[in-house]
């Protein structure tokens, strides 16, 4: 039995990662050497899932110490940690040093963890292989995702389907045991992306309230007990990854306002933008659109004509047949969904802001839309009810899942992923840079104008080959003296610059002079010749200029 069951665990795991290298081509055929690089966002993942492998690997003290924004500490908190990324790929960051190579792994083991997630979700609730194939492929594979290739975090969908799993578990057999998966489970998601742990810690208390009354449980004390214990092993686990962000809120007195999440609500048309090749031909039609949540034509047709089947009254002897999945199950799912979409219009729509206002986490998170994940998934366990049924009825039932699944796989298609661009080479001054003795970097040109902070994403990625301390950064938030000194810092060298690098102790300027007009280059040039005292030449190559500061001029007057 138990052989059995690896067989079909390895089987799924190869069906989808064929499927994952076909559907996200040519991700996994470059995957050492490409990347979203045409965005800082982008760099921005690249850098973060390298910085969580590598202090893994080294120093996890230093974990959430990342080397932004010095000397400022906890800055792996300004935004979301990628714990569960970084640690993934902390095997492949340990034998490669490579960035691209570790944080694409990352993303195809995810896509796969995702299909498999939402097979055995369906397979358990349908009793029904083929049935959990097709939930697998129009899950793990929504447009929703493909949108996002530039956030590591919210490729990570995975945990939603197996903390499902875990809760139907807990909720067909109550016990400890699987109470503490639910916790565990709960707590990996929310250390892959926070906002996919809040969702599934938000299905996992509607579950309990919806069978505990559908199934006549409420009433006992050791049904809430349960799930009362998952919660507390989620919240417990969570809590000592959680307290460098009230340390940095207390540091920045930031904290997410309600009227932020507005700009990043769903609007009408977001819920018909696609990212398959099959949809894209309508969203010239859609007048505008702010988000990517359409679920796809099939997990929507699927999906509602499984709810039909499973919610409606049982059909007579010679009519179709009812869906597989429970009454009960069916009910939770049109539940998610309908709460989902509610909820995804934000404060506007009103329940977005009840949210806000009872569930203290909410002030952490400002984009609402992004609760559109979970109607792909509940559409695809509705969708497996009623096509497990029906495959039933076939004399080739395992035949026509295929072809189903090839279709809904078709249909989702959005390879090529014209995105992804050829690795940034990293400059000779920068990779020597990791053989001298450990100090604080400035990069420069130090972008000053708040529109253009995202810039900085670019010399994070390459600090990949060094890891020194840089005072440069970019992330959700932007420290007050960075803003202040970002104008000073940008006409380095001059007495004001080396005052600031002085304070925190500077020790290296790296200057991408290939990256200044030729009007700015003379200047720079000039100033460097003019503190030439101050400041000793390691290397210029490749267009980069490494300096190691010797000493700080006397302050004026």
């Amino acid at each position: 039995m138990r052989s059995r069951g690896l067989a079909e665990a390895l089987s799924v795991a190869v069906a989808a990662a064929a499927l994952t290298a076909v559907l996200t081509h040519p991700l996994v055929a470059q995957i050492d050497r490409i990347g979203r690089v045409n965005t800082n966002d982008g760099r921005w993942s690249l850098w973060v899932v390298s910085w969580v492998a590598h202090a893994l690997t080294t120093d996890p003290r230093q974990l959430f110490h990342a080397n932004i924004f010095h000397p400022h500490q906890n800055t792996l908190a300004y935004s979301e940690p990628n714990i569960v990324a970084g640690a993934v790929g902390a095997p492949v960051w340990y034998l490669s040093r490579n960035p691209y190579l570790t944080h694409n792994v990352v993303v195809v083991l995810g896509f796969i963890l995702a299909a498999a997630g939402a097979y055995y979700l369906a397979r358990y609730l349908t009793r029904d292989r083929g049935a959990a194939a097709v939930a697998g492929v129009m899950f793990a594979f929504c447009p929703f995702i493909f949108a996002r290739t530039a956030h590591i975090q919210l490729l990570l969908t995975a945990g939603l389907p197996w903390c499902l799993l875990a809760m139907h578990r807990l909720v067909d057999a109550p016990g400890p045991r699987r109470a503490v998966i639910v916790g565990v489970a709960v707590w990996l998601q929310a250390l892959a992306c926070a906002y996919y742990g809040i969702f599934a810690g938000l299905m996992v208390a509607l579950g309990a309230v919806v069978y505990g009354v559908t199934r006549r449980t409420w009433r006992q004390p050791a049904y809430w007990l349960r799930f009362a214990l998952a919660g507390a092993v989620a919240i417990g686990l969570t809590i000592p990854f959680f307290l460098p962000y009230l340390d940095v809120q207390q540091e920045l007195g930031f904290t997410r306002q309600l009227e932020e999440s507005r700009a990043y609500s769903a609007d009408l048309g977001a819920w018909f933008a696609s990212s398959a090749w099959a949809h894209r031909w309508w969203l010239p039609r859609l007048g505008g659109f702010n988000e990517v949540l359409f679920p796809g034509i099939l997990a929507m047709l699927l999906g509602t004509y499984g709810a039909w089947r499973a919610l409606g009254r049982a059909p007579a002897a010679n009519a179709p047949v009812r869906s597989t999945l429970a009454r009960d199950s069916a009910l939770f799912y049109v539940l998610v969904i309908g709460i989902t979409v509610w909820a995804s219009f934000g404060p506007a729509a009103g329940l977005y802001t009840l949210l806000y206002n009872t569930i203290p986490v909410f002030s952490f998170l400002r984009a609402p839309a992004r609760m559109g994940i979970l109607v792909p998934l509940a559409l695809s366990v509705l969708a497996a009810g009623v096509l497990a049924a029906h495959f039933r009825r076939l004399t080739r039932p395992a035949l026509a899942a295929a072809i189903v699944t090839l279709v809904v796989a078709a249909e989702l298609m959005p390879a090529p992923l014209r995105q992804l661009r050829a690795a940034e080479p990293v400059s000779s001054p920068e990779r020597l840079l990791a053989t001298l003795p450990p100090g604080p970097v400035v990069v420069l040109p130090y972008y000053h104008d708040r529109i253009n902070f995202h810039r900085h994403g670019y010399y994070m990625l390459q600090s990949t080959a060094h890891f020194f301390p840089l005072v440069n950064g970019y992330s959700d938030h932007i420290p007050q003296d960075f803003r202040d000194n970002a104008r000073a810092l940008s006409a380095f060298p001059t007495r004001e610059s080396f005052a600031i690098l002085e304070a925190i102790g500077a020790r290296y300027a790296l200057i991408h002079a290939h990256h200044f007009d030729e009007v700015s280059r003379e200047r720079i040039a000039e100033r460097l010749e003019a503190f030439g005292a101050h400041l000793r030449l390691i290397l210029q190559k490749d267009g980069v200029w490494l300096y190691e500061i010797t000493s700080f001029p006397a302050a004026e007057g």
